[in-house]
């Protein structure tokens, strides 16, 4: 799992080359110390040599100002290194989202997304700019200071031989512990990222329903999850420096008393133990770090599998070694097609759809709700891929085609209108980021878009707010609409997109629609509009058709036109009866 996030780490090589020496040199540095602390006691003391201690006591300041300058150098290349590759994890997370079809979406929450992007990142950069130092310090400080100690006396260092294993074993068990913990924190963190987000979305209608409280005891239900999680991760995490400080100050009291029987006996000097006190607190310490290192790898390996989760998730879609990137005519046919969300899912959302759409007609679909129009069309543009058959545009399979030159060539405006925070401009833009002035307001001119931005102070540079919610749903309908016809598509769809403005201005969307040539217009909508492919729940919207497909559980049970499917579909002349009895058409 870490090996998989080790590419990430190569362009910051020399920051990590670096920040290791820096490392390395402050302590050699630091273990030179007691040495010299030493050597003032034994023999500066002792001879009352006063020049000695002098220049004893100068090599250990230059000493300490040397590990000083390095330590500072360490935490300058280590946060180049940290927050280096913290950015390139966040990077290629992103792109690899970005290229999620919508089934791989669907394997992920939002906000597990939101926090596999920025905080199990964040505890990574942390674990390498925190965890680096010790980890590369405290096994050179280990080794390095019990080889002097050794040195210094080997009767006295026999007692590492028994704290060791005791420290080892305590920290392997507070380890195992917290390791399960610290992954029900992060699931935690996402659910209560998904509370969170849910809310500040349908703010308005919280405030509307007045269900502050309701939202405010689920959000503490949560939030109370995530409290007890992190109370037990770090209760048990902590355990460890009480360990360590008890097996401590317990090895300095025995090696007081052995250390000074042998002074007694004339076995060890004054300045030895002294030293050798001091490297032994080194070692305790680097003990320590080793454990905490440990216990900040076990919390980043659980945000690391999550990550690679997300980088490892196989994408569904790909372009063919050859990819066509031309279509003239915008035909569609659907072949014996049968799609369903999960390969695990019993049943087909759709199933056996034979479908021939012409290039340039106006095709309504129509089914209640449930009956998977809007799964239809998603096929077209490879939002999803089908499970079963093939769908032709122009004769070619879908798959055949460049991914981003078929969605270049499928306008598509979705149930859910969104807008993105930036001007009414920018909006617009993302339909075609070459398009002139003139092109944007041709574009708003047939979708009526005019109409209103004519009336804002700012007009095309109005600031929208995010999701676009200082303009009213209808406006939003129409700039989505606008924004979809700056594509010049050759398949245009709109999915339901005239339910939120008035019967005139659909009118007008509707005439401006039928003007467009060589195009073939889908539609999802209330009542018939102007597209070649019109998805309605009403059926006022398509009426005027070219061809009706009637949808009912994911089947075509009915095909025509107006007046075929009145006299010869019984569910469509319900259909019919039920919304349009007694309307002069």
């Amino acid at each position: 799992m870490i090996k998989r996030l080790i590419p990430f780490a190569k362009k910051y090589k020399k920051a990590f080359i670096l920040a290791f020496l820096c490392v390395v040199g402050e302590t050699v540095f630091e273990l030179v110390i007691p040495v010299l602390m030493a050597n003032i006691i034994d023999i500066g003391v002792a001879q009352k040599d006063q020049h000695y201690i002098i220049m004893q006591g100068v090599l250990m300041a230059v000493c300490a100002l040397i590990a000083l300058v390095l330590g500072i150098l360490y935490s300058r290349y280590a946060a180049v290194a940290g927050q280096g590759v913290g950015f390139e994890i966040r990077k290629t997370e992103f792109e690899k989202v970005q290229n999620f079809s919508f089934s791989n979406t669907d394997h992920f929450s939002t906000s597990s997304l939101i926090t596999r992007l920025t905080s199990d990142v964040t505890i990574i950069q942390n674990a390498i700019c925190n965890g680096f130092r010790p980890l590369v310090r405290a096994p050179f400080m280990f080794s390095m200071a019990l080889f002097l100690s050794i040195k210094m006396n080997a009767k006295l260092a026999l007692i590492f031989i028994v704290v060791a294993p005791i420290l080892g074993i305590g920290l392997f068990f507070i380890v195992k512990t917290v390791g399960p913990l610290f992954r029900f924190m992060q699931s935690n963190v996402d659910e209560v990222n998904t509370v969170v987000q849910e809310n500040l979305i349908a703010i308005r209608t919280v405030k509307a329903y007045v269900k502050s409280d309701y939202e405010n005891e689920k959000f503490e239900k949560i939030n109370q999850e995530l409290r007890t999680h992190s109370e037990k991760a770090f209760r048990y995490s902590v355990l460890n420096m009480p360990l360590f400080q008890y097996m401590m100050y317990t090895t300095i009291v025995c090696i007081l008393f052995f250390g000074s029987q042998m002074i007694f006996a004339g076995e060890m000097k004054v300045g030895q133990l002294t030293g050798f006190l001091s490297y032994v607190l080194q070692i305790l310490n680097a003990l320590m770090m080793i454990s905490n290192v440990f216990l900040m790898l076990t919390r980043s390996l659980a945000s690391c599998k999550r990550i690679v989760d997300v980088l490892d998730e196989v994408n569904n879609l790909h372009d063919p070694i050859d990819p066509i990137i031309e279509m003239n005519q915008g035909e569609i046919e659907f072949k014996n097609v049968s799609f369903k969300y999960k390969e695990s899912a019993q049943e087909n959302v759709l199933s056996n759809i034979n479908l021939h759409i012409e290039p340039g007609s106006t095709v309504g679909i129509l089914g209640g709700t449930g009956s998977a129009k809007t799964s239809l069309v998603q096929l077209i543009d490879r939002l999803y891929d089908v499970c079963e058959g093939e769908i032709l545009i122009d004769g070619h399979n879908v798959k055949d085609y460049s991914l981003e030159y078929l969605r270049n060539q499928v306008g598509m405006v979705l149930q859910k209108n969104t807008l993105f925070s930036g001007t009414v401009k920018e909006n617009l833009l993302w339909g075609n980021k070459e398009a002139s002035d003139e092109e944007i307001k041709w574009a708003c001119k047939q979708a009526c878009v005019d109409e209103f931005i004519e009336n804002f102070p700012e007009g095309y540079d109005t600031y929208l707010e995010q999701g676009g919610v200082n303009v009213s749903g209808g406006q939003k309908q129409r700039l989505c609409i606008a924004r979809a016809l700056l594509k010049h598509p050759k398949i245009l769809i709109l999915d339901d997109s005239t339910s939120a403005v008035d019967t005139a201005t659909e009118a007008s969307i509707k005439e401006a629609l039928a003007s467009l040539k060589g195009t073939t217009k889908i539609i999802i909508a209330q009542r018939i509009s102007c597209t070649r492919i019109v998805v309605a729940h009403r059926l006022e919207t398509i009426i005027d058709a070219d061809k009706i497909v009637v949808l009912k559980e994911g089947k075509i049970i009915g095909m025509g036109k107006h007046e075929e499917l009145l006299k010869n579909d019984e569910i469509y002349q319900e259909i019919y009866d039920s919304q349009l009895k007694g309307v002069d058409l």
